[in-house]
């Protein structure tokens, strides 16, 4: 299998394509003390030394690294092989971090998992996602790899294993409402991605979360650790802000948390 490069328009082997991708996730977001710095600014509102993380979708493992230096325990969610691996070996010598290397749905089992070599970030179990965005004309230059069967877990499962996190961060390209459709209990507060193309996946995440809990509501737009309103808001609130998104507006992550949390 080859990849399209993405700015030179011509075909590179899959293996050389991931090799490209992966060192461009290790720059953006850790080569950057600036981002790192912002990140810790933004989360201690959330964590406090001792508490429980949720890191689902890890990647590179820049949000689990900054939950662990606010003094949190994590555990680090990744489907990815390669990152799997790369995150035991960034965090073999941090006994706090435990990595897991699956997926998360609504159920225990086995789903595919459609990776991009070139654009690691946009992994997905979801291929109608992959249909959406792609229709939409977003992501028309990414190139998925066939998929591959990866084990899936739930937030449930983890919850019983390793307890109640303080915090979730739900990273999982178009897959935020099935992951949360695996939660049947409220946690104090929540993140999870919303991309305009595919808007009604984080509509549907919202509404799944406030079925759960008096959860309030606020975002970010793209890399900025800035929220967007001076106060946290019903549903209601945040569903007419998604429903008037644009498609080719930019994307960001929705944050929760239980009224009277925080």
């Amino acid at each position: 299998m080859a990849a399209l490069d993405l700015e030179r328009g011509w075909q590179v082997p899959d293996r050389l394509a991931q090799a490209f991708g992966f060192a461009r996730s290790l720059a953006i977001y850790h080569g950057l003390p600036w981002r790192a710095r912002a990140l810790r600014e933004h989360y201690a509102a959330f964590l406090a030394p001792g508490d429980l993380a949720f890191d689902v979708g890890a990647h590179v493992g820049n949000h689990a690294r900054c939950f662990a230096r606010l003094g949190a325990r994590v555990i680090a969610i990744e489907p990815q092989p390669a990152f799997a691996a790369w995150l035991r070996r960034l965090f073999s010598r941090r006994p706090q971090i435990t990595v897991i290397e699956c997926a998360l749905a609504s159920a225990p089992g086995v789903v595919e998992l459609h990776s991009s070599p070139r654009t690691p970030t946009v992994a997905t179990v979801s291929p109608r996602w992959i249909e959406t965005v792609r229709a939409s004309g977003a992501f028309e230059r990414v190139h998925w790899a066939e998929p591959v069967q990866v084990p899936a877990t739930t937030l449930d499962a983890l919850i019983a294993r390793y307890g109640l996190p303080r915090f979730c961060k739900i990273d999982v390209e178009g897959f935020e409402a099935e992951v949360l459709r695996g939660l049947s209990q409220p946690i104090p507060a929540l993140s999870f991605e919303y991309v305009p193309a595919a808007i009604d996946v984080a509509r549907r995440a919202a509404g799944l979360l406030a079925r759960l809990g008096a959860y309030r509501f606020n975002l970010t737009i793209g890399e900025r650790r800035r929220f967007l309103w001076p106060e946290w808001r019903p549903l209601d609130a945040l569903d007419a802000w998604l429903a008037a998104r644009q498609p080719h507006e930019r994307s960001g992550d929705i944050y929760a948390r239980l009224e009277g949390d925080g």
